[in-house]
């Protein structure tokens, strides 16, 4: 029965590949045919297509669940010890299952973007449905042909390999279902885009359509990543939560130019500018995200988050991301005629100006890290050379462009459209240059003489307290129009200005990311000690005593815990019990961090080698203001979702126009 159940699975996703390529075929002939019941037929395959994946991707959950090893993954990826919750998530924590979870996100999206947008945009729809059944073909095949996670072993193996030990947390539960949500989500810009340039109708009617999708995707981005660099900071053991790895570099990527995109639709859909650049951000955004699935999934890449070396793999993902590129970057240079700005920029002192810097630093961050990812592996291929460019080289080429892009966010809300007076740009930033006085001057008074540790602490500042400054001006501008109390007005005009005032939260929550990670970055304290029982270090004025070392054993691991006691002018305060994990199935050994957290900053231990004496080497870090960091994403995720619900959908009129599709409204 159970061999059948996964079978069935098996089928189903092969049924939705047949339905895919039906679904494209039909989308385009109901626009050459003028036959509306053929974009019928082609969004219900979308419909299919979700119940056919979600049915392919229950079985393997399934599998997982009741340890059926008959599974070829399954038994390399699961065993009889590990806890229910990871082999209910386990699905996504390898190569073959992480794409089962690409590709149901995809069809899901792509069915509800077909069910709020059909009747609205008619005359997109076909192609729209088209572009995204051709991506969930690309994705389809490579499962059912190259990456099969249905593949059945005779006989079964009586256990499995178990899921890698470091996947065994509860960051698998979330962070790779959130990241993958950001990367899928622009699939659904990307598709309008086509349609767009394919209708040659480049105004500012997809840009409207797609600000909402773009917003959500950005937002998963965003808090993926974020999730992602707290597992790490938790779990890895090296005190940091970012270390500049090619695959954190791959998600990175996508969110430079998607917050790009975000910035330069808002001219488009103001001031029709930026025609050119916005398409040219959708198609490279998504670009990326492939590019990323391409680096993690293709094995060319030696990291943590790999998860395969398979050069045919890496072969089909190139070809499938060869050609959306041509036919991306295609459509763009073939309808680059009718994509001029109805207007251009009057002044370097308007908002637009702003967001045109903004831009071009964010693209050239993004090909800085996309240049510094994929140089290595461009060296190798040509000369056997192995080259590594770590940590050093993005920051001195990135961190730059990245405080300038802060500086910016301090500005650009702040300043009008067109053109501002440059006296009224002076008066007007009266508070922040304030602030960014009184900042140098703290900063010099503690002692920091490091030119880009200054300029990082100056570009916070002034962007925290422009956007606080911007906020304070718009809710007292009401309270003197409207005589409302001050709590009032403040309700009443986030309420009614949901998209700005979600704007500069988020850029509130960016500086507070910021000023996270400028502390825990440069101004972290790290230390290694060997210790014996009774023997005590201090570490930012705590003192730390190691009272003893005791089994700490759990389901499918062995494990040593140490037992550090705290204590800061003499008065205790907490336990803190680091350890060191090995997981008998896998043989591999882990460490787990005990952190005490607190608004100043992390008190951060890591188990390292027993001695001989009966004690152990610890390694602490005082990370101060990290927390910081993690604060700020629940603030750009609340502004984010503040901005979100502002985005409505306008229903288009029942008349049909000479140039719509017959029996269906015209957009």
């Amino acid at each position: 029965m159970v061999d059948s159940l996964i079978k069935l699975g098996q089928l189903a996703v092969c049924l939705a590949l047949v339905l895919s390529v039906y679904a494209v075929v039909q989308a385009v002939l109901s626009v050459t045919g003028h036959a509306p019941a053929r974009l019928r037929a082609a969004r219900n395959v979308l419909y299919a297509n979700v119940a056919l994946v979600s049915f392919g991707c229950a079985t393997l959950i399934w599998s997982f669940a009741t340890l059926d090893f008959s599974v070829a993954y399954v038994a390399a990826n699961g065993s009889s010890q590990l806890p229910m919750i990871y082999r209910l998530t386990a699905m996504w924590g390898a190569h073959e299952g992480s794409l089962m979870l690409w590709l149901w996100y995809l069809t899901v999206l792509s069915a509800i973007a077909a069910w709020l947008h059909f009747r609205d945009h008619p005359l997109s729809m076909p192609w729209v449905i088209a572009t995204l059944a051709a991506v969930q073909f690309g994705f389809l095949a490579f499962i059912v042909f190259l990456s099969n996670p249905f593949l059945t072993m005779t006989p079964p193996l009586t256990e499995g390999q178990d899921l890698n030990p470091l996947l065994q947390d509860p960051g698998l539960v979330f962070h790779p279902p959130v990241l993958y949500l950001g990367y899928v989500g622009f699939a659904i810009p990307f598709a309008f885009a086509l349609a767009s340039l394919i209708r040659t109708q480049a105004g500012t009617e997809w840009v409207k359509v797609v600000r909402g999708w773009t917003l959500f995707a950005w937002t998963m981005l965003t808090s993926g990543i974020l999730m992602g660099g707290f597992w790490a900071y938790y779990e890895l053991g090296w005190g940091g939560y970012w270390g500049w790895d090619p695959v954190e570099n791959a998600s990175l990527m996508p969110w430079l130019t998607g917050t790009a995109l975000l910035h330069s639709m808002m001219a488009q859909d103001k001031r029709g500018l930026f025609r050119t650049w916005n398409v040219f951000l959708v198609v490279t955004t998504f670009l990326l995200t492939l590019i990323g699935t391409f680096l993690v999934r293709s094995g060319v890449l030696t990291s943590v988050h790999a998860f395969a070396v398979d050069p045919g793999r890496g072969a089909y993902m190139l070809g499938f991301l060869t050609m959306v590129m041509l036919v991306g970057y295609g459509l763009i240079l073939l309808r680059s005629e009718r994509l001029s700005a109805d207007a251009l920029v009057e002044s370097a002192w308007s908002r637009e100006s702003a967001i045109l810097g903004n831009n071009v630093l964010l693209l050239v961050a993004a090909a800085t890290v996309f240049v510094g990812t994929l140089y290595p592996l461009f060296v190798e291929a040509v000369s056997g050379e192995r080259l590594s460019v770590g940590a050093p080289y993005f920051n001195k080429v990135v961190v730059p462009l990245m405080l300038a892009v802060v500086f910016l966010l301090g500005i650009g809300p702040s300043i009008p459209w067109r053109r501002m007076n440059p006296h009224r740009f002076k008066t007007g930033f009266r508070i922040p240059a304030a602030a960014l006085v009184l900042a140098l001057a703290v900063t010099l008074a503690f002692g920091v003489r490091d030119v880009l540790t200054i300029v990082a602490i100056l570009a916070v500042s002034f962007a925290a307290a422009a956007t606080l400054a911007d906020v304070v001006t718009g809710i007292r501008a009401r309270q003197r129009t409207t005589g409302e109390p001050l709590w009032r007005a403040a309700a009443r005009s986030i309420l009614i200005g949901r998209q700005r005032y979600g704007g500069l939260i988020v850029h509130l929550g960016i500086a507070l990311i910021g000023a996270g990670i400028i502390a825990s970055g440069l101004f972290q304290t790290a230390i290694t000690v060997s210790l014996k029982p009774g023997d005590s270090f201090e570490l930012a004025g705590n003192v730390v005593t190691l009272r003893g070392v005791e089994d700490a054993d759990g389901p499918g691991y062995s494990g040593r815990a140490a037992i550090l006691s705290i204590s800061r002018d003499g008065v205790p305060l907490t336990e803190m019990r680091p350890q060191k994990r090995f997981y008998r199935v896998r043989s591999m050994a882990t460490t787990e961090i005990a952190i005490r957290s607190s608004l100043a900053g992390d008190l951060y231990m890591v188990a390292g080698d027993e001695t001989a004496q009966g004690g152990i080497v610890i390694r602490g870090y005082w990370n101060p203001l990290v927390n910081w960091i993690w604060a700020g994403w629940f603030v750009v995720a609340f502004g984010a979702l503040l901005s979100l619900s502002s985005v409505r959908r306008k229903r288009a009129p029942r008349a049909v126009s000479a140039a719509g599709i017959e029996g269906v409204p015209a957009e």
